[in-house]
């Protein structure tokens, strides 16, 4: 009598726990269609937190300043366009000497980058250039 109750309860327990494990899996895949969701929106609203940029300058032979840089997109799910960027010109104490902002019209995929040069006849003491992502569109 005690190894049927036995079996008993060890055969409930067990129908227990695999229906439980059903719906912890349909529970599991309706919150990663939440979290994914909740990403794409998160990136669509925030485009400056996955873009980051990078560059240098140099002089031509005109007087120019070059600046080439690159912009990479670190979301995941969202591409973006039409990135807007302030160009900051910097004199050797730190001072803004002048900013410019420009827009480069490309699309950068997840997880991609796009290169940009742009020229400018820039102030008399100009030691270093910063950058800065103002916007995106997606």
């Amino acid at each position: 009598m005690k190894n049927f109750l036995f079996l008993c309860s060890a055969i409930l327990f067990l129908n227990a726990c695999g229906s439980g494990q059903k719906d912890t899996d349909s529970k599991a895949d309706k919150n990663y269609e939440k979290n994914k969701e909740s990403l794409e929106q998160i990136e669509q609203k925030n485009p400056t937190k996955f873009i980051t940029i990078e560059g240098n300058k140099k002089k031509n032979l005109l007087g120019q300043t070059v600046v080439k840089g690159e912009i990479y997109n670190n979301a995941k799910m969202i591409t973006y366009k039409d990135v807007e960027i302030k160009i900051s010109f910097y004199s050797k104490t730190g001072t803004v000497l002048e900013e410019d902002i420009e827009t480069i019209y490309d699309t950068i995929i997840p997880g991609g980058s796009v290169n940009f040069k742009s020229k400018f006849f820039t102030p008399k003491g100009t030691d270093s250039v910063g950058f800065k992502i103002l916007e995106a569109k997606h």
